[in-house]
């Protein structure tokens, strides 16, 4: 069988970048890849990301392969789009401000991409062709203006009528849509927003007039808290248009993709009853906003969104890919629930809610090192957070970091998950000096690491050498599928991009325990407003986690946000869209299996 874990196991490039908005001059090195745009052309997968200046290629949806693109394409223009029109594959990428141009090509990776000269500036592009014939184009990232339609000409890509407003942000009735941590920050009404702006003309000790009206509208959406509606990708299903969106900020936990629906590709639009209906807000990586949805060759339906790390930079993020689909009432759904772990494609395929086969080893067990840096100590390396991670305490070749699963276990894989620190003392190269603002390092990096396991601590067994690569792939998964009996795991690293000292944010170990699977939690959940609602969960002995469920009827619980360890105390989630209905259920899961909660209406 093929398996994956997300993010996708690919190289993501390192960026250099100047933040001109800073006051310090801060400078910055991350890896970066967000906006996927995945299409299937000629029988393969091609998905474009911002700021990685290559496209991933594969057969499967599992196996990738990165190749560079032609130099002509703007790879520094974000959220690049693309889709298949005719015999040819059409690409496009933000500027806003300026025009922006499209390109076409039969090739993707070998071009030549044809320049087609644009009319007019856009941000976050998405184009879509109709069963008709009819091109559509739809675009718009802001916190103050909406998504926008238009139809072109086909020959031309010339507008061939006036845009539409087709979607505007609502954060006082969707409570996904709000800004902060698990949608905590509330949107300002329009008396408190021309406070915050009169005291601000105060402060600056100007007049409204002395400010050009477009920074004007600016400003007061800065102070507004209204979100972010950008991303927009448009799938038809059914005779039916679904007009996806990406909210409110790729920075939070909660990025998410709503979903709109239309009988025409214009609208008028109506939210879906299942919003948002991409959301991964919990476990090891978070979020699942910003993406695209794809039919694959056996026409079972996927979603690729955007993850969040933001430590290094707002923007450091990647790519992930989960199984979706239309369910019998045409509702746009896609399966987050242990939307990090290793799974299998065919069993995907087969039952889009099929559970993983593989459990959680590595949470909270004991881990050692040959050296830690102050306050990054082993530990940071099983605790399921993405944004923590074990630095060793010099960049000397052979640093290692080992895990005890307790007992031996039947291991089937590890997920190893560099991270980069702020303060790993990168030497900037010349060509990232010399740039304006920024500079994608496109040269093949090396990242080299042994992993071994023992059942003893004593007999040491090869379980991957990667001490001779030459690829970069900053979360590889190791999968072993007929198990290893395994209690240790010791990963040594010989060398990581630029010469830093090595960093793990996730020594990730899957398979089966020896035990029983917990007991059913005994949740309760309670509506504390309109959009939130809090969960408890007492001690369940065993217990690594939780998975709480939620929707709109009893058979759609289709959100999730998983939670780490043996109890819960007041977990409040703000996702829900004012004036709906919910039930929900909580699952416990441990090294042994998942046991599945009861499923009650949220009441409140």
């Amino acid at each position: 069988m093929q398996y994956y874990c997300n993010p996708l196991n690919v190289p993501y490039h390192y960026q250099f970048l100047k933040d001109r908005r800073a006051a310090d001059g801060a400078k910055f090195v991350n890896r970066e890849a967000a906006d996927p745009s995945v299409v299937l052309f000629q029988g393969k997968y091609y998905l474009f990301a911002s700021m990685n200046g290559s496209v991933w290629v594969s057969e499967d949806l599992a196996r990738w392969e990165s190749r560079r693109l032609p130099e002509n394409l703007p790879i520094y223009d974000y959220a690049p789009d693309v889709r298949v029109v005719g015999g040819w594959l059409y690409f496009s990428a933000s500027k806003r401000g300026e025009i922006c141009n499209f390109y076409r090509t039969k090739d993707p990776v070998n071009g030549p991409y044809e320049e087609i000269t644009g009319t007019f500036d856009f941000w976050d592009p998405n184009l879509f062709l109709d069963d008709d014939g009819r091109l559509y184009f739809y675009w718009g990232c802001s916190n103050i203006s909406p998504l926008w339609g238009v139809e072109l000409d086909r020959e031309t890509m010339k507008p061939k009528t006036e845009r539409i407003e087709l979607i505007s942000g609502d954060p006082f009735h969707k409570g996904y849509e709000r800004f902060g941590e698990d949608n905590s920050e509330q949107p300002k009404t329009e008396a408190e927003v021309e406070a915050l702006f009169t005291a601000f003309l105060k402060e600056k000790n100007l007049a409204a007039d002395d400010i050009p009206a477009s920074y004007r509208k600016m400003l007061r959406g800065m102070f507004s808290g209204m979100p972010f509606i950008e991303g927009a990708w448009m799938t038809k299903h059914g005779g039916r248009y679904y007009l996806q969106y990406a909210c409110p900020g790729t920075e939070f936990n909660v990025y998410a993709d709503g979903v709109y629906v239309s009988e025409s590709p214009l609208g008028p639009f109506a939210p879906a009853e299942n919003n948002p209906f991409s959301m991964k807000p919990g476990g090891f990586m978070r979020g699942a906003g910003h993406g695209s949805t794809v039919e694959d060759k056996n026409g079972a339906w996927w979603h690729a969104a955007t993850m969040q790390i933001s430590m290094n930079h707002s923007f450091e993020r990647r790519v992930g890919l989960w199984r979706a689909g239309f369910d019998r009432d045409g509702e746009l759904f896609c399966n987050q629930r242990y939307g990090d772990w290793p799974v299998s494609m065919e069993r995907l395929m087969a039952d889009p809610w099929s559970e993983p086969e593989w459990y959680l080893l590595s949470y909270g067990k004991s881990t050692a090192a040959s050296s830690c840096a102050p306050g990054m100590d082993s530990a940071r390396a099983a605790d399921e957070n993405a944004q923590t991670w074990w630095k060793a305490g010099s960049a000397e070749s052979g640093a290692w970091l080992s895990l005890d699963l307790g007992e031996v276990m039947d291991v089937r894989a590890v997920q190893i998950n560099f991270a980069d620190d702020r303060e790993s003392g990168i030497a900037w190269p010349p060509q990232a000096e010399a740039a304006a603002e920024r500079w994608i390092d496109l040269e093949q990096q090396a990242t080299r690491w042994l992993l071994e396991g023992s059942a003893d601590g004593e007999t040491w067994m090869t379980v991957e050498d990667k001490h001779d690569a030459d690829t970069d792939l900053s979360h590889d998964l190791v999968v072993r599928e007929n198990g290893i009996r395994l209690r240790h795991l010791r990963l040594t690293v010989f060398a990581v991009p630029y010469g830093a000292a090595p960093c793990v944010s996730g020594l990730r170990v899957f398979g089966r325990g020896n035990g029983e699977r917990p007991q059913a939690a005994r949740a309760a959940a309670k509506r504390i407003g309109p959009m939130d609602f809090t969960v408890s969960v007492p001690r369940v002995p065993g217990a690594a986690g939780f998975n709480v469920l939620w929707g709109h009827r009893p058979d759609k619980l289709y959100h999730s946000y998983m939670l780490m360890g043996d109890s819960v105390s007041e977990k409040r989630i703000g996702a829900l869209v004012a004036g709906q209905r919910y039930y929900f259920r909580v699952d416990a899961f441990n090294e042994n299996g998942i046991t599945a909660g009861e499923v009650e209406r949220l009441g409140g």
